[in-house]
């Protein structure tokens, strides 16, 4: 019977050092100031058979709502811990925590996070504000309206701007004539998991489909760009690449824009990118190119599936 008390108590110890661990692995990824989380009053265990799932009692201002009602774009305040003030997109877990709340609305809300979702909930409005609607546009249009204005197409060219790869080079996306090749955005410190990091993770399983594939064409290349290059160095690049690459970097290649050619994408993809201090808010924006670089599909926001990247890039290829 003791051995049997002794059995059962080891077995779960271990489950709850298996959690533990699964809940570290977001905190240790390269580029990420996990670190630093602390209790501090606003986090709090969601579950606490679940360390990994944390909530965040926060504040912002809605800026928009979804006609479908099922995300609300919110200016956020600082997260001390977690995540610096910014506007972001956020996943309404119920829907009706939403009526009477238009934007401009003041709110008070919890932010729950786990290492591969996050949503909103317990949303409650304490006031309006007139002003903070108008006081985000300017730093968007100074950054992203810049010679071209008109957002293009499917079957567009691409314009060729200059990328900073992960080992230093410079390149252009004309470097890439003859393969199918698709790029998103990202920097390495976004801290929601549905937003930057889920761009790198279904990456990561659209590559393993093609190169799984007996009968997919050669001719292609990921290629996943930062906006952020004043702090995504190229050794940043690089060790935050390898996290998701597992040390294995074919067809997939990691890369920072400077200003000047995010100036001239922005706008011609409806790229969102808006710098709060140190902070970026931003949209999501994915787009596969044919071996000539014309735009053979985009897909915005964080909706697409890693089967969908995967088929785009085998019809561009074999254009």
């Amino acid at each position: 019977m003791k051995k049997i008390l002794l059995i059962a108590a080891g077995l779960a110890m271990l489950a709850g050092l298996t959690s533990i661990v699964r809940g570290d692995d977001m905190g240790n990824m390269p580029g990420m100031n996990m670190g630093g989380m602390q209790n501090n009053g606003s986090m709090q265990n969601t579950n606490s058979n679940n360390p990994s799932v944390k909530s965040y009692r926060t504040r912002g201002i809605v800026e928009k709502i979804a006609p479908d009602r099922h995300t609300a774009t919110i200016d956020t305040v600082k997260i001390p811990g977690y995540m610096d003030a910014m506007t972001m997109d956020y996943p309404v877990l119920n829907t009706n925590e939403l009526n009477g709340i238009l934007p401009g609305d003041k709110i008070k809300f919890t932010l729950v996070v786990s290492n591969d979702t996050d949503w909103i909930e317990r949303i409650h409005r304490t006031g309006h504000s007139e002003s903070k609607m108008t006081n985000s546009m300017p730093m968007q249009m100074n950054m992203s309206h810049d010679g071209l204005t008109t957002e293009l197409n499917d079957g567009d060219l691409l314009p060729n701007g200059a990328l900073t790869a992960e080992d230093g080079r410079e390149i252009h996306f004309s470097d890439f004539r003859g393969e199918a090749v698709a790029f998103t955005f990202f920097y390495t410190r976004c801290p929601l998991p549905t937003y930057c990091p889920l761009m790198n993770r279904n990456f990561a399983d659209a590559r393993d489909l093609l190169m799984s594939m007996h009968d997919a064409p050669t001719n292609w290349e990921f290629l996943s760009v930062s906006f952020d290059p004043d702090n995504d160095t190229s050794q940043v690049l690089t060790a935050y690449g390898n996290f998701y690459r597992h040390g294995n970097s074919a067809h997939w290649l990691f890369a920072s824009a400077p200003k000047k050619t995010l100036a001239t994408l922005a706008p011609a993809l409806d790229l969102m990118v808006i710098h709060q201090g140190s902070a970026i808010s931003h949209n999501l924006r994915t787009v596969v190119l044919d071996p000539r670089g014309r735009i053979y599909r985009q897909f915005d926001g964080n909706q697409w599936t890693p089967k969908q990247l995967a088929s785009a890039m085998m019809e561009a290829a074999r254009l």
